[in-house]
C-alpha cells in the first residue's frame, strides 16, 4: 500500500481475514514508553462537517509531529453518511443530511444516543496492518458490550458487531435472526487512523430505517442498543468502560478532557 495516499477499509470484515479471528489485536498495543493516548470528550452535538474537518486537521498534526494520538467521543445530530461502496439504492428515506465522507464502507446513521468514537493512532509507532487495527476495534467493542452482559460477535461476511435475537423471526435458512448493536469504518493516511466507531446506547431505532445500514437488506438482521437489549445505561457510564477496555487492548490513555 502507497501511505502517500488514503488507505480504506473494504467491506470484507478483516478479522476475517486472519488465521485465527481475534488474535491480531494485540499487535496494536503501544510501543513500551510511548505518550498516553490523548481523550477528548465533545460536548453536546458535534456538526459532521466541524468533525470531519478536525479530524483532518488532528492527523496532519499528528504526521507531522506536532500532536499525538487521541480518541474523541462524540455525539452527531441526526444524520446520513455515505462511505465509499455506498450504493445510492440504499437510501431509502432521506430524512436527515446525508454526508458523503471518505471512510470505508456504506450508509450509516448517527444520532443522539449513539456514541461515535473517532480514533486517531499512529499506526507507524503501533504496526502498520490494518487487519490488527481493525481486529483490535472490534475486540474493543466486544469487551465494552461484555461489561454489560451482552455477547457480542462479529460475523465473517459482516462487517460491525452483532447480538443474536433467538426471539425474532429467523431467516428463510431458519438462520438465528441476529442485530448490529456497533458499526465501524476507517481510514488511513501515512498510516495515521480516523474516523472509527460508533456504539448504540439508545439511539431512535426508527431513524435507521431511512438507510439499508451497511447494506445488509435481509429482514433477520436489524439494528439494536444497549437500551433495547434491557441494560439502561448512561452515556457516561458507557464512556468508562469503553476507556478502561480500550486501554486493555491499546494501551494507556491520559485524563480526560472535555472541549475539541
Amino acid at each position: 500500500m502507497n501511505t502517500e495516499n488514503d488507505a480504506l477499509l473494504a467491506s470484507t470484515p478483516a478479522c476475517s481475514l486472519a488465521p485465527e479471528r481475534g488474535s491480531l489485536s494485540h499487535l496494536m498495543r503501544a510501543r513500551p514508553g510511548a505518550p498516553p493516548v490523548e481523550w477528548l470528550f465533545a460536548p453536546g452535538f458535534t456538526p459532521y462537517a466541524e468533525a470531519l474537518a478536525f479530524m483532518e486537521s488532528r492527523v496532519e498534526a499528528i504526521s507531522a509531529g506536532r500532536a499525538g494520538e487521541l480518541v474523541w467521543l462524540v455525539e452527531h445530530p441526526p444524520l446520513y453518511t455515505a462511505g465509499t461502496s455506498a450504493k445510492e439504492t440504499d437510501l431509502r428515506d432521506p430524512r436527515f443530511p446525508v454526508h458523503k465522507t471518505g471512510r470505508g464502507g456504506q450508509f450509516t446513521y448517527h444520532g443522539p444516543g449513539q456514541r461515535v468514537a473517532y480514533v486517531m493512532l499512529d499506526l507507524n509507532q503501533r504496526r502498520q496492518d490494518i487487519r490488527a487495527f481493525v481486529c483490535a476495534l472490534e475486540d474493543w467493542l466486544i469487551l465494552t458490550l461484555a461489561a454489560f452482559n451482552i455477547r457480542g460477535e462479529r460475523r465473517a461476511d459482516r462487517v460491525g458487531v452483532w447480538v443474536q435475537r433467538p426471539e425474532k423471526p429467523r431467516g428463510p435458512d431458519r438462520s438465528m435472526a441476529e442485530d448490529k448493536i456497533a458499526a465501524l469504518g476507517i481510514r488511513l493516511r501515512k498510516w495515521i487512523t480516523f474516523h472509527g466507531i460508533s456504539l448504540n446506547v439508545e439511539p431512535d431505532l426508527s431513524h435507521f430505517t431511512g438507510i439499508v445500514p451497511c447494506g445488509i437488506a435481509d429482514a433477520h438482521y436489524g439494528v439494536t442498543s444497549l437500551v433495547d437489549l434491557g441494560i439502561p445505561v448512561t452515556m457516561a457510564e458507557v464512556d468508562s468502560v469503553l476507556r478502561r477496555e480500550f486501554e486493555a487492548v491499546f494501551g494507556p490513555g491520559d485524563s480526560h478532557r472535555n472541549g475539541a
